[in-house]
């Protein structure tokens, strides 16, 4: 009893701690963010700079309080985002929290996809590589495992392009769906923006098909880079858990090693795949804007992209510090996670 109160008490003062981390983390990185923009001049004349006469730029630049002095603007920055307000983008005039929610469904199930994708590859091949391991198969795993990690997301997205689009003509080239799915998906009377759900929705099986299609090759442009982390942590996992007792046990007891690696070493070692997971989404979140800029994924990544070639700074400023708000609840959800899973991770 007095031991099982002591490991909940543990286990809420590693919640505590982990929440209330949270806010220091968003502090640092919106802080970091509003310093590096401004390091580039006012958004007023990085935007409109040439476009406007020497009078009407200073004129726009005191109307948006960019004179004044640059600690009165962070702090004025600060106190919006307490109150939910990241901004308003120049170039189209929407909040930072609309884009969010207008772009962001397609970045959420693009993500999604990347880590199915990572899962169904990354795994299992990290089990065969522990069964098999210090064999030449290992070594032929482990440098794969490199590879998909090495590579860059523009340039396999592009090569899977080439390949399954260009040469082989199996897989569509670009977009989320073509144009009569998405006609299709625009006439539902409460869409949800993620294409797979609407395209159910739809009753259209070919449309749920053509969604599928269009998800492949950023899926796996996206998955396989968090698949290679995937492989190497799990066949390291599987590995170090063939010294513990109770494997020792299972073999003395005449189990096979596949079925050790398959039965008994995998679920222990798929452990530190969920803490991985927390870490990954700011990778998938980064790698977003590439994927989706080479696919023309229409998510938050892509409009991003945009911004930032309009120069709209006070949207990218917006867009990059709701995303480290994002980043940093996802993490604190998957310490959660790991901590009611492995209660070795509580301290």
């Amino acid at each position: 009893m007095a031991s099982g109160r002591r490991s909940h008490g543990g286990l809420w003062r590693y919640l505590l701690v982990r929440f209330l981390l949270i806010f220091p983390t968003i502090f640092i990185l919106v802080t970091v963010v509003f310093f590096l923009m401004r390091m580039t001049g006012d958004p007023i004349t990085a935007a409109q700079g040439g476009k406007l006469s020497p009078d009407e730029l200073a004129e726009r630049i005191h109307l948006a309080g960019y004179d004044r002095p640059l600690i009165v603007q962070y702090l004025e920055y600060l106190g919006q985002i307490v109150q939910g307000n990241f901004g308003t983008t120049y170039t189209d005039h929407l909040a930072v929290t609309t884009v969010l929610a207008r772009y962001g469904t397609a970045t959420l199930e693009l993500a999604v996809y990347a880590l199915l994708v990572a899962g169904i590859v990354g795994i299992p091949l990290g089990m065969l590589a522990a069964y098999i391991r210090d064999k030449w198969g290992d070594a032929v795993l482990r440098v794969l495992a490199i590879v998909f990690y090495a590579t860059p997301i523009f340039f396999s997205g592009l090569l899977f392009k080439l390949v399954f689009s260009t040469w082989l003509h199996v897989l569509p080239v670009a977009g989320r769906a073509s144009t009569g799915s998405e006609l299709r998906m625009q006439l539902l009377a409460h869409p949800t923006g993620i294409d797979l759900i609407d395209a159910i929705q739809t009753g259209d099986p070919a449309v749920v098909g053509d969604v599928l299609l269009h998800a492949v090759l950023p899926a796996l442009a996206l998955g396989l880079l968090t698949a290679g982390v995937f492989l190497r942590l799990v066949r390291t996992n599987v590995i170090g858990t063939f010294t513990t007792g109770y494997i020792d046990s299972a073999r003395s007891r005449g189990v096979g090693e596949f079925r050790l690696v398959t039965k008994h070493a995998y679920k222990p070692a798929l452990i530190p795949i969920i803490t991985v997971i927390g870490l990954q989404v700011a990778m998938l979140l980064g790698g977003a804007v590439l994927t989706e800029t080479t696919f023309e994924w229409k998510g938050l990544g892509y409009q991003l992209n945009h911004y930032l070639q309009d120069r709209d700074f006070v949207a990218v400023q917006g867009i990059v510090a709701l995303l480290a708000v994002i980043v940093a609840v996802v993490n604190f959800v998957v310490d959660a996670i790991a901590a009611l899973v492995d209660p070795r991770v509580r301290y």
